[in-house]
């Protein structure tokens, strides 16, 4: 497995100080938060931006997120569309090979909608294979649609287009109605990419992103999901994101090193 850290964890700073601080700290893969990227290209070039990755050694593991495909229309999907388009032409001009998508948000699921979500996941997939990209769908945990590991898996394998897969991330895997037994559907082919954190003394009904904390600080029992990943032959990218304030204040120097090292402990 391949390590990496979400820029969401470092949210305060810019795309090119994160690219700078997690090389420094010896990481040298990262996951992009779009809108970091795409304030960082509204000054400097696609070839600019390619050169400081080179010159920081830096691999760009995933894009996050992108959402509004699966259930909008009219001409909110068309906007949700078009936005989707140029983020992908920006993935393939910096060799990002994965987008994570996350389900629209909806206050009651109705039937159609998973016929829908369907066809809409398929559209998105041959977009983005037209660009050389993957899609990574991920579910959450609190969300009345595509809240669970099972729901998402069923939406890709009814999607059936290759360069569709899930996002397991962890955090909504463990605050949500996914049992254990789902990842024994996992498999090398529908597994695009894993994000981690851990959550400490806060019961799973009530816990936000904001109390994420680094794997192995916390009560969630990582290490059985890593040996799970390992035993389905999953080598992909596994990423710490860490949506938490109080990390945002501290120096991101100190908040990459920490995370890092909570990262290999993790894989070790």
């Amino acid at each position: 497995m391949k390590l990496c850290i979400s820029e969401a964890t470092t949210m305060p700073r810019s795309f090119a100080e994160d690219v700078v601080d997690f090389a420094a700290a010896g990481c040298a893969g990262m996951e992009v938060w779009l809108t970091k990227l795409e304030t960082h290209l509204e000054t400097h070039s696609a070839a600019e931006t390619r050169r400081l990755l080179e010159d920081q050694r830096m691999t760009l593991a995933a894009a996050s997120y992108q959402g509004g495909l699966l259930l909008s229309q009219g001409e909110q999907r068309k906007a949700h569309y078009d936005h989707f388009r140029k983020r992908l032409d920006i993935c393939q001009q910096l060799s990002i090979p994965t987008v994570v998508v996350v389900a629209d948000f909806v206050a009651q699921v109705e039937p159609t909608d998973l016929e829908r979500a369907v066809g809409s996941l398929q559209q998105a997939a041959q977009w983005a294979a037209g660009f050389d990209v993957q899609l990574a769908l991920e579910f959450r945990g609190s969300s009345t649609f595509c809240a669970s590991l099972d729901t998402a898996l069923a939406l890709i394998a009814q999607c059936g287009e290759p360069n569709v897969g899930v996002c397991l991330d962890v955090f909504h895997y463990y605050t949500g109605p996914s049992k254990f037994e789902d990842l024994r559907y996992l498999n090398s082919a529908n597994l695009k990419f894993v994000q981690v954190s851990d959550l400490a003394g806060v019961p799973r009904e009530v816990a936000t992103d904001a109390q994420r904390v680094f794997p192995g600080e916390g009560d969630f029992q990582l290490r059985a999901i890593v040996e799970q990943l390992r035993a389905v032959g999953y080598d992909g990218w596994v990423s710490l994101e860490l949506m938490n304030p109080v990390l945002w204040q501290t120096k991101a120097p100190a908040v990459i090193e920490l995370g890092w090292k909570s990262l290999e402990r993790l894989v070790a």
